[in-house]
């Protein structure tokens, strides 16, 4: 939970936009009032897409990473974000993810098989509701999360919050969670 009014009022902005402006996906302003918060000495990032720029952000934290990227995904076809991260890997960043198996084998453009034939580990979670994770966790102290799945309809047209949290310890609580995921798929697919 985060105890923030200025959190609150980024939200609110936003409800209110769509509730009692009607201004949804590329109609709707890029007018975050604290796109950049502390909370208690946690840094936060704000983002709603498809007006403030969510992909660009999500490129320059994982082009910065120095050691692991891991990434949850619901949907991912963003082939610019799929680029970055085989960039760091390439470059020796350790980079594993979890992919929503229904969703990968199934959208047009889907990167999982970009990945996995690049060396990417990367696993399919099989489901009965759905692996609906959209997270990823850079160099044990940057989680990204929130509505975002990592596609072309989140950057562009679908209204999605993203919140971006620097934080080493809250990092650790994503990365458990990467692991029970990871254990899982593993399981599965034996």
């Amino acid at each position: 939970r985060i105890r923030s009014a200025k959190l609150a009022q980024n939200y609110l902005v936003e409800f209110e936009e769509m509730f009692l402006d009607h201004q949804f996906g590329s109609a709707s302003p890029a007018n975050t009032p604290n796109p950049i918060l502390n909370v208690n000495g946690t840094q936060l990032e704000v983002f709603f897409s498809p007006d403030d720029g969510t992909i660009e952000r999500l490129i320059e934290l994982v082009q910065d990473a120095q050691d692991e990227i891991l990434f949850m995904a619901f949907s991912f076809t963003d082939d610019d974000l799929a680029q970055a991260i085989l960039n760091r890997a390439r470059e020796g960043v350790v980079v594993a993810g979890v992919l929503d198996k229904s969703q990968a084998l199934s959208n047009a453009g889907g990167e999982y098989t970009n990945l996995m034939e690049n060396g990417i580990a990367v696993r399919l979670a099989g489901t009965r509701h759905g692996m609906h994770h959209k997270v990823i966790i850079i160099d044990e102290r940057i989680v990204v999360t929130g509505s975002y799945n990592f596609s072309s309809n989140a950057r562009t047209r679908n209204d999605e919050n993203t919140l971006i949290i620097h934080d080493p310890e809250m990092a650790e609580f994503y990365r458990e969670e990467f692991a029970r995921v990871w254990v899982i798929t593993q399981k599965s697919q034996e």
